[in-house]
This record gives structure tokens, sequence and C-alpha cells, in this order.
């Protein structure tokens, strides 16, 4: 899953694009290295970050949305909201699954309206708001409480009606770089709930604070922890890299598969 984000705010410079030229140049980039999927967002949701505009975003998302469909038909195309009234324009102009960096949790219609639209839902799990997530993050065990927490948003999405759920343990949402580190090591655990795992580890701080680095030279830092994360039943990786990604996996199959 390739990163898209149509604002100049977020964390890594090189996933942004405030042109749709420039949006569209990058998705065809991505395809070309080997993206399965086009995460769109409009938000930026990196710490201290506030709640967009809901209609503001639904116009934008709904342009770009449009845009993308008509020159790549083929491809697949997540939208990251957290606005119920976003997720319907999104789908209504052709994207095909929604990621919501609250679970479902910060817009009350969000579940209904996913599973009205009858698309996969991307549940990712967050310790309060981008504004104030990194404020003080704290939990007794981490692992624990974030698969707890999202086992009861999954079994309210089914109760929703929506068929198709992704996790997210949300690394970086709301914690400590020790936190972090506890999900990656015991990522396995999520595999009780059986749906896919998605790991949104590209570039985080958890990687450049570890490394004493930066966004910007964290790629290999990445790589390692996607390598791990693959290993430990991530079906889906969240990345910035698209080219340096699929190698890492084409690398881990060939591990798998070998004697």
């Amino acid at each position: 899953m390739g990163i898209i984000n149509l604002n100049n705010d977020s964390f890594y410079e090189g996933s942004r694009s405030i042109t749709l030229s420039s949006t569209l140049e990058m998705v065809g980039q991505m395809l070309k290295d080997g993206a399965d999927i086009i995460d769109i967002g409009y938000m930026s949701s990196k710490p201290g970050s506030i709640i967009s505009h809901p209609e503001e975003e639904a116009e934008a998302i709904s342009i770009v949305v449009t845009n993308i469909r008509q020159k790549y038909p083929e491809v697949l195309i997540s939208v990251d909201t957290l606005h119920s009234l976003v997720a319907q324009a999104a789908v209504i102009h052709g994207a095909d699954m929604i990621n919501d960096i609250s679970g479902g949790s910060y817009d009350a219609a969000m579940m209904q309206t996913v599973a009205a639209l009858r698309v996969p839902f991307i549940m990712m799990h967050m310790q309060g708001l981008p504004s104030n997530m990194q404020d003080n993050p704290q939990y007794n065990d981490v692992v624990y409480e974030v698969l707890v927490s999202l086992k009861d948003r999954l079994l309210l999405a089914r109760e929703k009606g929506i068929v198709d759920v992704i996790i997210d343990p949300g690394f970086g949402f709301g914690k400590t770089v020790h936190h972090n580190f506890s999900l990656l090591k015991h990522l396995s655990t999520f595999k009780i709930l059986d749906v896919p795992i998605l790991a949104g580890l590209s570039r985080k701080s958890m990687i450049w604070k570890t490394l004493q680095t930066t966004p910007d030279h964290a790629l290999n830092g990445t790589t390692a922890l996607h390598f791990y994360a693959l290993q430990q039943g991530a079906n889906i990786l969240r990345v910035h890299d698209v080219k340096a990604a699929v190698e890492c996996i084409q690398l881990y199959k060939a591990l798998m598969q070998a004697d």
C-alpha cells in the first residue's frame, strides 16, 4: 500500500502532493514499482495535527479519486479518513476501501456508512487524537490493551454489517517508542482476531529516533522492520517507498519457500 498525502504538512515530505498532476504522477510511479493499493489521505495525522473539515476534505478527495480512477482504472484505491461524509463521497467517486485512523470511533456514523457502501474497512488503534496522542501515552500492557480495543471495534463492525475488516495496531499513534517496539515484537498475537493485519511502520519515529536520524534517512531501518513484520504475520505494508517494500516482500517470500 503506497501512501500519498494531499497536504503540505505530513511528517514525511516525500509523501506529500498538493497538485493533481503530481498526485497522478506519484500513483503511476507507485504502480510501476509494484504497489497493490494506493492510500490517499487529505488530513495530516502527525502529532499535534487538528482534525480536517469534512466538507472541504470530501471535495478534495472526490476530485483526486475521480481522476485516479479515470487514468488508472485497475488500481485499488484506499481513502484515509475519519469522516463518514468523506467515506461516502470517496466510494461514490471510485474508492475501493476506507482507512480510518480512529477505527470508526471519531464519527459515530462511520461504521454504518461503510457497511452500507459494502467496502473493506481498515480499523486502526489510536489513543487520543492526533492533537494530543503523543502528550503522554500510557498503558499497563500495550499489546493486551490494543488487542482488546481492536477486538471490541471488530465486534462492533460486524454488528454494523461490515464484512471485510483489516486491523492496524497504529504504530506511532498514542504510543511511545517502547510501546511501538512491544507491539511489533508481538504482532503475531493479533492473528487471533482472524482478519488481515496492516503494518504502518514506514519512516516512523520509532525508527528514526532509535537510529538518531530523521524521517528522510529512515528507509534502511524501515526495511528491516518490514521484514520482521512480515515474519510476524503482517498481510499489508503501508509504505512511502514502494519499490523497497516490494523487494523486501520478494526476499521474504523466497526465504519462506526455501527448503
